[in-house]
């Protein structure tokens, strides 16, 4: 069977997430190591390719639901927890930095197409 040619776009939006997680956990544990700023531009670049590519309509409100849980846990303060709490928040900043790009491009698309059925 020949290989199909072009870009398979779905793969590219589960690579973008699953590269925006990992580089969200280690910079959290590796806060002042690394530059913020190319940090937060590469979590916010690789949220919004998950949030064109790899959010199905299907998926949409259990996305958009994870996402508020998530921007809702940011607002703890776990740097309270002893020894590992400072990793966890920054960690969960990360994280939140990474999903609302892809929240915003999913509540959109969800707008426009319940406008466009409407």
């Amino acid at each position: 069977m020949a290989k199909k040619s072009g870009t398979n776009w779905t793969q590219v939006g589960h690579y973008a997430f699953f590269l925006g997680v990992i580089l969200a956990v280690i910079a959290g544990l590796f806060a002042g190591l690394i530059s913020d700023e190319i940090v937060l531009t590469l979590l916010v670049v690789l949220g919004a390719i998950v949030g064109l590519l790899n959010i199905t309509a299907k998926e949409t409100t259990g996305f958009l639901i994870a996402a508020i849980a998530l921007m809702l846990a940011g607002v703890v303060n776990l740097g309270l927890i002893p020894v590992v709490g400072v990793y966890l928040r920054s960690i969960l900043t990360n994280i939140v930095v990474f999903v609302v790009p892809a929240a915003i491009i999913v509540g959109l698309k969800t707008i426009y197409s319940l406008a466009k059925t409407a």
